[in-house]
């Protein structure tokens, strides 16, 4: 007899962001019970996601620690995690996207051997090294699992052409569409919304891979375009990682026009997105926000696991260079026409529907 018990394990704020709209819909299905495991990867910064979403986990691992390395997390999860399955004996586990926490716990998954369900699957930038080390646990997480969640029919195709039977792969949509539908507010307030910001630029910068002359370069495209453009302002959450910290504040700090702030929480995050003129992130997640609130979002990496985007024309890569950064945000607000276009665009990610299909899915094939 199936033990009729889901498992859904998450550690960072991306994944939180995600996954938490499934969990609610799972906890509305009384055939099946729905677990939740909160590694702690991103703790501080993920806990907030938690409190918007009313999700209180049942086990919470607690891993973060000052400058944990890709070895601590692993380690710590596997270790954790153990006994924790051993102990609740899913039918199925559930990891989302490309983390660490995602990679780990499906490994353990597969070690105890419970069918892994991957959300976000299928994603590839097709470079080993660039997202570093997101693009080698997106792999590993698929040949491990056993149900494959793809939010769009290229991420399908990839998996197709790596050998996973289209039967176990099923296009869903991104959960982060249905997100959006908890967090956006008409009546939103924020101090560092000013009345008539024109043009507003939203910026996010802090992979590990940019950090360096990468970081540096485009930190100073910004501060060139800004100085250069008076009509136009910039928010920046610069995350909490000290290498990051330190060169946001050495290169723009003090900068007119340039706030810099802690990470917001969810709901500041995506309202203020929502009012931005246009992104310019080196993020992933950001890149599917950005679709479905109709803003270009200039991508500041050199290749993206999400070309959705780029084909739909709501995205556009902007590299590394300081010189392309700064030339592809002067053709992008330069031109009102190309603007225009990029703010029609029709959202390749999903129609918020994500969670109730992966949800009737699990629960068919699981119950």
């Amino acid at each position: 007899m199936k033990n009729n018990k889901i498992v859904i394990a998450f550690g960072t704020r991306p994944e939180a962001i995600k996954m938490c709209p499934l969990i609610k819909e799972l906890k509305a299905r009384r055939e099946i019970q729905t677990v939740v495991i909160f590694t702690g990867q991103h703790r501080e910064i993920a806990e907030d996601v938690l409190n918007t979403f009313d999700i209180i986990p049942d086990y919470n691992m607690n891993i973060m620690r000052p400058s944990q390395s890709l070895f601590d997390v692993t380690v710590n999860i596997l270790d954790g995690i153990k006994d924790i399955l051993c102990h609740e004996a899913p039918s199925v586990v559930a990891v989302h996207g490309d983390t660490t926490t995602a990679f780990s716990v499906a490994l353990a998954a597969f070690y105890m051997n419970i069918p892994v369900a991957h959300v976000e699957a299928g994603l590839r930038s097709h470079n080993m090294l660039s997202p570093f080390p997101e693009e080698f646990n997106r792999r590993a997480v698929a040949l491990a699992s056993t149900f494959h969640f793809a939010p769009t029919s290229l991420a399908a195709e990839n998996l197709w052409n790596e050998g996973i039977p289209s039967s176990n792969v099923y296009v869903t949509g991104n959960t982060v569409i249905d997100a959006l539908r908890y967090t956006l507010k008409e009546d939103f307030k924020n101090n560092m919304i000013e009345q008539g910001d024109q043009r507003l630029i939203f910026l996010t910068a802090h992979r590990r891979e940019s950090i360096g002359e990468p970081l540096i370069n485009m930190l100073s495209a910004v501060k060139n375009f800004v100085r250069d453009h008076p009509d136009t302002r910039v928010i920046y959450p610069v995350h909490p990682n000290s290498a990051v910290r330190q060169t946001a504040e050495k290169i723009l700090g003090g900068c007119e026009r340039i706030t810099l702030c802690p990470p917001l929480g969810v709901i500041d995050c995506h309202n203020i997105l929502a009012r931005s003129h246009i992104i310019l992130t080196d993020s992933g997640g950001i890149q599917e926000e950005a679709a479905a609130l109709k803003k270009p979002v200039l991508i500041t990496r050199n290749v993206t696991e999400r070309p959705e985007g780029i084909l739909a024309g709501v995205a556009m890569l902007a590299g590394t260079d300081r010189l392309q950064i700064e030339a592809t945000l002067e053709r992008v607000l330069g031109d009102d026409a190309l603007y225009s276009r990029m703010c029609s665009s029709v959202n390749p990610y999903g129609d918020g529907t994500a969670c109730e299909k992966i949800a009737d899915i699990l629960c068919e094939k699981t119950v």
